[in-house]
């Protein structure tokens, strides 16, 4: 990325509260974006567990000086909700989830609004939603993915028309290889990829290996491998659950803290994005043709 996109001012509001009548809390989102600019591509991003609209400041501030609109809504298993795993709403927080950026989406005029005229200045024909674990689930589930039952049968379609495109950041593998505290837990985390038709990018570190599963880093390949084209992975050999740190400098989370790859995870979904939506193929292009001819760090193949 340039030094003038990197230099780009930028302006974050928060908070600003959604319409989410059946949610036991406000559904409350950031809004960041480019100061100046007309025609702006918005991402609605969902965060990990626990974290909030306040996380993932390293991805959405260089997203927002490439130009983006970024909604960050908290969802309702934020840390700063106090709900913990024996809470009885935390079964159904899956559904809540994906009924957040639903209701940002159908809500987005509004939120765009609030966060200072920016309604008059985005592109409405290209959003996209992006996602970090828990949350590349979410984000899934607008992309098409569905949800497996008890008995493996796929569950209803939460995609959404507005999204045209997304990114999958360490996406929840598929197949009955739960651990059983995640299987007692979190059942939801069985996703159905065969279903994800909407044009995607999975991201996805070598040394990511989830205390949930017991497979191995592989497992965070899966959205790539088991979803109809046109998708794209993005594999980082020695990335790990965070990617560098991605939610934010110095967090506990985080176990291999590495500025340079969470500035690839970031450039390389701003790239993705604005290729998906025929905005501009250059930075996409030199990513994917610098693939397997750089040190081994990291690849992307396509289909």
């Amino acid at each position: 990325m340039s030094s003038s996109h990197l230099d780009r001012r930028i302006v974050s509001v928060k908070p600003i509260t959604v319409p989410a009548p059946d949610r036991s809390v406000a559904l409350q989102v950031r809004v960041t974006a480019p100061s100046e600019g007309r025609n702006l591509p918005v991402i609605v991003f969902s965060h990990g567990n626990a974290w909030s609209l306040d996380g993932y400041e390293p991805l959405v501030d260089r997203w927002a000086t490439a130009g983006f609109v970024v909604v960050q809504p908290t969802h309702l298993d934020s840390r700063r909700n106090g709900l913990g795993w024996d809470d009885p709403r935390f079964a159904t927080i899956w559904r809540v989830r994906i009924a957040d950026l639903h209701a940002v989406l159908d809500g987005l005029d509004g939120v765009l609004v609030q966060a200072g005229g920016l309604e008059t200045r985005v592109d409405r024909e290209r959003v996209a939603v992006v996602g970090h674990s828990w949350g590349a689930q979410t984000a899934g589930a607008l992309l098409g993915a569905r949800v497996l039952d008890a008995d493996g049968m796929p569950g209803e379609d939460f995609s959404h028309s507005a999204v045209s495109a997304g990114v999958l950041i360490a996406a929840t593998g598929t197949g009955d290889t739960l651990t059983p505290f995640a299987a007692e837990h979190l059942p939801f985390m069985r996703p159905e990829y065969s279903t994800m038709t909407t044009p995607a990018l999975v991201i996805a570190g070598g040394r990511d290996r989830s205390q949930l599963s017991t497979r191995g880093p592989d497992w965070f390949t899966d959205a790539y491998h088991l979803s109809p084209s046109p998708k794209s992975l993005l594999s980082i050999t020695e990335g790990e659950h965070t990617l560098g740190g991605i939610a934010g400098e110095m967090v506990a989370e985080t176990t291999d803290e590495a500025p340079d790859r969470v500035a690839l995870v970031a450039d390389a979904i701003s790239a993705y994005l604005l290729d998906a939506f025929e905005l501009d193929n250059v930075a996409w292009t030199a990513l994917d043709s610098a693939s397997g001819a750089g040190d081994g760090t990291w690849s992307i193949s396509s289909k």
